[in-house]
């Protein structure tokens, strides 16, 4: 069992913040979506920028709606351009009826060109083949609700070097678009899928994401958690196993989970310049992952869904758990994990920095059946899930996803307790945290008790500096629930030149 003891002291109230440079604060135009300011510039959907050329590039095969499109493509030679004209494209009936491109394919929509899968066809776009363009189309309404689990509609088996963008994929089962390496998505529309936006995984890991400029909204739609309860299996965006991603200048919103989830063995991971705001859950969640920066971003009203009904846990907008900085793991931003430069508005809580003491490599706690650490080929999970080798270096360390090597500096941190529902009477609204818990289980676990709390508190080189606070804000550490005062808080090493003003 976890062991708790939950203090409602540590809640301080500040000031007027002073925002330093303004760090990470995007224009908002005088719109306003359901929660607040739509951010200039960043609006996607119904954009006249989806709209294609009105004339078929040179030597396209024009597509005219009622034509049979797979069967098009499969009569034509790689590296063939289709153009697809204005109106409503559809498949003949049969769940696996798709496009199946050749390598160097490219397919331009005209203004009004829609791919329709009726409900009727599973997916848009597979196959294997190699550096695909897909430009200025809608794809809507493929697969069922509550189909396609963990499946893509277009790129569906996450093939290589594909670039997609000016797209609109829409009203879709499961992920609208799953990504593979050296894979690009931009300035597109990704709104009202089933289950993500985005996705992606592969059997041998993934590399060189990148994905600039999209709106992506409003995803699962059929609530996959409620389905498959703790599956964590749902988001705007959900990356597995991905060695370099990018991800910048996107507007990620209403998504009903979390924004942009990160979950096992990621590394290498820029988020910058986002502007994350309204999802049901966490604004990043980066999960037994190493080596990223968050810089520059907007949080704001993220977990107001989550935190009321999270019992005993503070959810926040940016969620590091099991995760930081590793020089051993190759790539860029190799030894750190940054949060600088953000700022956050009115979330249900700031920047929490997690591990749990029962999950490691081999232990039934964690997760990701089949997965080790990236630190030592020799910790795999037979000799993790060892109760003699574990209990002995390297293996005692290198078992472990830590939590260490992380900054948390200049970001401008404000909230107002009365706006968020629900926050003024619960203990957990409005905590940064350096937590952990009290080891377990397994039985023949060698991190019982205490030793995670004490170690990611005092450590693992972990440190809030140089931020801007307004608001009531609480402070969380070592201990799950434990609250502090701001003075304990900052004799702990935190905050100590921060700005708390009055």
């Amino acid at each position: 069992m976890r062991r708790m003891s939950i203090s409602r002291t540590g809640a301080i109230v500040v000031g007027a913040l002073a925002l330093a440079g303004g760090a990470g604060v995007i224009a908002t135009s005088t719109l306003t979506g359901t929660g607040g300011p739509v951010p200039q510039g960043l609006l996607v959907c119904g954009s006249p920028t989806l709209e294609g050329p009105t004339v078929a590039p040179d030597r396209a095969v024009v597509v005219n709606p009622g034509d049979n499109l797979p069967a098009v493509v499969d009569n034509n030679a790689p590296g063939t351009t289709y153009y697809l004209a204005a109106g409503v494209h559809t498949f003949p009936d049969g769940l696996y009826m798709q496009v199946t491109p050749q390598d160097g394919d490219s397919f331009i929509g005209a203004p009004g060109a829609v791919i329709d899968g009726r409900h009727e066809n599973r997916y848009a776009f597979g196959g294997q083949a190699e550096d695909v363009t897909i430009s200025h189309l809608t794809v809507r309404n493929f697969g069922v609700s509550l189909g396609n689990n963990n499946e893509g509609v277009v790129n569906h088996d996450a093939a290589r070097g594909w670039n997609m963008h000016h797209l609109t994929v829409t009203g879709n089962a499961g992920a609208g678009i799953f990504l593979g390496s050296d894979n690009t998505i931009a300035d597109s529309c990704l709104a009202d899928n089933g289950q993500y936006g985005v996705s992606m995984f592969h059997s041998d890991g993934l590399s060189n994401i990148s994905m600039t400029g999209n709106e992506i909204a409003r995803n699962n739609t059929d609530d996959w958690e409620t389905e498959i309860p703790g599956c964590g299996c749902t988001g705007g965006v959900k990356f597995w196993d991905v060695d370099g991603a990018t991800v910048n200048g996107n507007y990620v919103h209403h998504n009903k989970s979390v924004g942009l989830w990160a979950d096992t063995n990621n590394r290498g991971f820029t988020f910058d310049g986002n502007y994350i705001a309204d999802n049901d859950s966490e604004g990043i969640f980066y999960e037994t992952s190493y080596n990223a920066v968050i810089t520059n971003n907007t949080f704001a009203r993220n977990g107001w869904v989550k935190g009321p009904v999270e019992p005993g846990f503070p959810v926040p907008a940016v969620y590091l758990s099991e995760s930081g900085g590793d020089a051993r793991v190759p790539g860029a931003h190799s030894g750190v994990l940054d949060v600088s430069g953000n700022t956050f508005i009115d979330n249900w809580g700031g920047v929490v920095a997690w591990e749990n003491a029962d999950r490691f490599a081999g232990s039934p706690a964690n997760t990701s059946n089949g997965y080790s650490t990236l630190v030592n080929p020799d910790a795999t999970e037979g000799v993790c899930g060892d109760a003699v080798s574990i209990a002995n270096e390297p293996f005692y360390s290198d078992c472990r996803w830590k939590t260490q090597n992380v900054t948390v500096s200049n970001n401008a941190f404000t909230m107002d307790r009365d706006a968020i529902p629900g926050c003024a009477e619960n203990s957990q609204c409005g905590s940064q945290a350096i937590i952990s818990n009290w080891g377990s289980w397994p039985d023949w676990s060698p991190y019982q008790g205490t030793v995670v709390e004490q170690a990611i508190a005092r450590d693992q080189n972990i440190v809030w500096s140089g931020n801007d606070y307004t608001g009531p804000w609480r402070f969380e550490l070592e201990e799950l629930g434990r609250m502090v005062s701001l003075a304990d808080w900052q004799a702990a090493g935190q905050d100590a030149d921060s700005r708390f003003n009055e």
